[in-house]
């Protein structure tokens, strides 16, 4: 076998449980990304896809993105054998006359986004990338920013791009207008929402965006920032409250949840951990925050994510451009660097003197309002039920938010072919047909409430038709609740959670009146239909459709819906295979007082 996509990984192998492994992955990360360096140095071409900006954009990308690893490599004492490589691209990249000009930006641009990691890096190693360079160069790096940041960035994350610049220009001594930094600043504060939660921009989009941007971009500035006590003190001490949340976002493995847009970013999921060292911050005890950092690296090291030249895919799981964004290039994985900011730190930081504490796991339900979510930890799991965001903008937006029900370990699935309802894959979701062909799923909520660990939606998938969702955890089962009011006959299909597909069809699948079971060597996935009204599917998913794993199962309900108000009780787990998970499958939640959710939510609910 010439590819083994497990070993092509370049964290395969690395026991990533001291600071010496971590350095030793940014390495090993980095290395493949040489041969595709331009020979100006300014440009990195991975391949031949494209995003919905510009190629020299893109090259940009793979040049810059790898600095938020080699920085804080840099920093904290760590040799790297091509800064002067770095300085060269620094120099060509910005010289209008050079052929391997980034282009200007003119407008709310891809470059920006790029432009953060330079910045910083120029306040964090001015020594490497700066001071060594041409006058001309430093003129043309220097006026290159100052242009950039003149434009407005886009109403989100981005306005934290231009503040990063900033700090790079400061450190070199490079004069700028503080009225714009101050201006972001505020805006940006405007997205906060109280507990330590942010939203990402305008709209109440509440994802990975919290921790690997709005929080670790924040603590970056209050580690680095001069004479701004208010807002640093501000900015840890929102991340103390946000770490208490969002540590249920993560599994006992180190698992996170697979949700929302930008997963391509993988283990920039955990940069947050990293960024509270990073700052300073003991949001929760240090072995605790080393814990989740190193899990969530480890997680990542058997996963088939890279290319067979160890470059780093597109997908999550493995390589997938069906998950991927139209921004995604292929340098855009390397965000995923983010994850070394700690390597700034000294080995005597309490952060990697620490003992690294295993993972707290409790079962019960942790209600978060904020992103309207209920979690569920599981074993090697994390379970989040799900109501009240919605992303129209990206693709497979409806999948990526809308779902019931999101997991760390089976992910979620993403739907490959809009005209094939029979073939969808459909897991934590609901999907009607009218014609046999095409379908509709939950995309946006009328209404959203939670009381206490219940969740509740009103849907609407047509125009004429109304769906009422309630969630209720029953850990290690969840149970869902539908009463779908339409005026015309419908069909109905509702998936469980997806797992791995073995080759050889050695897996034991089991479908029949109001249930369907697939079972693998590592898994059990079970629906049940507590009303007993539909057939059970064990469906073999369509390839590359969920984020973990290429080839899956998904147990499903499927059933038609007649004219007039239908009532759905569904109950769906999963969990590794053994006799605990058969254990649990073989004690069935009983199906709730309908009646009571409505006067639950008609006097509790909070939207």
């Amino acid at each position: 076998m010439t590819y083994d996509p497990v070993t092509a990984n370049p964290l395969h192998g690395n026991a990533l449980e001291t600071r010496a492994d971590v350095e030793k992955g940014l390495r090993d990360l980095f290395k493949p990304l040489l041969p595709y360096f331009s020979d100006g140095g300014a440009r990195v071409r991975l391949d031949g896809a494209a995003a919905h900006f510009d190629r020299a954009a893109a090259d940009l990308e793979g040049f810059a993105r790898p600095l938020w690893g080699l920085t804080p490599l840099a920093a904290g004492g760590g040799d790297f054998d091509h800064w002067a490589l770095y300085r060269q691209g620094l120099a060509n990249g910005t010289d209008p006359e050079h052929p391997e000009y980034w282009g200007a930006v003119n407008s709310t641009d891809q470059r920006m986004v790029e432009l953060a990691a330079i910045g910083f890096t120029m306040r964090m190693v001015p020594q490497l990338v700066w001071e060594p360079l041409e006058q001309k160069a430093k003129d043309n790096l220097a006026a290159y920013l100052l242009h950039a940041r003149k434009h407005d960035y886009a109403d989100n994350n981005w306005k934290f791009f231009r503040v990063l610049v900033d700090l790079g220009l400061e450190e070199c001594g490079v004069a700028f207008d503080r009225s714009l930094t101050d201006r972001y600043l505020e805006e940006l504060d405007g997205f906060y929402l109280g507990d330590g939660w942010y939203r990402d921009g305008n709209i109440r989009r509440i994802d990975h965006y919290i921790p690997f941007a709005m929080h670790f971009y924040g603590l970056i500035y209050a580690k680095l920032a001069r004479g701004d006590e208010k807002r640093v003190a501000a900015y840890k001490e929102r991340a103390v409250a946000f770490a208490r949340d969002i540590v249920n976002w993560f599994d006992e493995d180190g698992g996170t949840l697979a949700f929302g847009r930008s997963l391509t970013y993988r283990f920039a999921c955990g940069g947050f951990w990293g960024a509270l060292a990073f700052a300073d911050v003991e949001a929760l005890p240090w072995g605790q925050i080393k814990g989740q950092f190193l899990r969530h690296l480890r997680w990542w090291a058997d996963k088939p994510i890279a290319h067979g030249n160890g470059v780093l895919s597109v997908g999550y799981g493995y390589p997938n451009l069906f998950m991927s964004e139209s921004y995604n290039s292929a340098g855009s994985p390397y965000w995923a660097l983010k994850a070394f900011l700690p390597l700034a730190l000294p080995q005597s930081h309490p952060f990697w003197a620490a003992e690294e504490a295993t993972a707290v796991v409790d079962p019960k339900p942790v209600p978060l309002k904020h992103p309207g979510m209920v979690m569920m930890q599981t074993p090697g799991n994390v379970v989040a039920l799900s109501s009240g965001q919605q992303n129209w903008q990206m693709r497979a937006g409806a999948e990526k938010y809308a779902k019931f029900v999101y997991s760390s370990r089976y992910g979620f699935s993403v739907e490959v072919d809009e005209r094939a309802y029979h073939q969808g894959a459909f897991d934590g979701a609901l999907a009607l047909s009218d014609d046999g062909r095409h379908y509709r799923v939950r995309e946006a909520n009328e209404v959203a409430q939670i009381a206490g660990d219940r969740l509740y939606a009103l849907w609407k998938p047509w125009s004429d038709v109304s769906v009422e969702t309630w969630l209720l955890p029953a850990n290690p089962w969840h149970i869902r609740v539908h009463k779908i009011t339409t005026p015309r006959p419908l069909h109905g299909t509702e998936g469980g959670f997806a797992i791995g597909r073995a080759d050889m069809n050695v897996d034991r699948l089991t479908e029949g009146a109001g249930q369907a079971v697939a079972r693998s060597a590592g898994d059990i996935s079970a629906i049940i239909d507590l009303g007993g009204q539909r057939a059970g599917r064990a469906h073999k998913a369509l390839p590359n459709s969920n984020l973990i794993v290429a080839r899956t199962l998904v147990p499903q309900l499927r059933g038609e819906i007649a004219a007039g108000e239908t009532i759905l009780l569904t109950a769906a787990m999963a969990l590794p295979a053994g006799a605990e998970a058969e254990a649990a499958f073989a004690k069935q939640p009983v199906a709730p007082d309908v009646a009571e959710l409505v006067a639950l939510f008609a006097t509790h609910g909070l939207t």
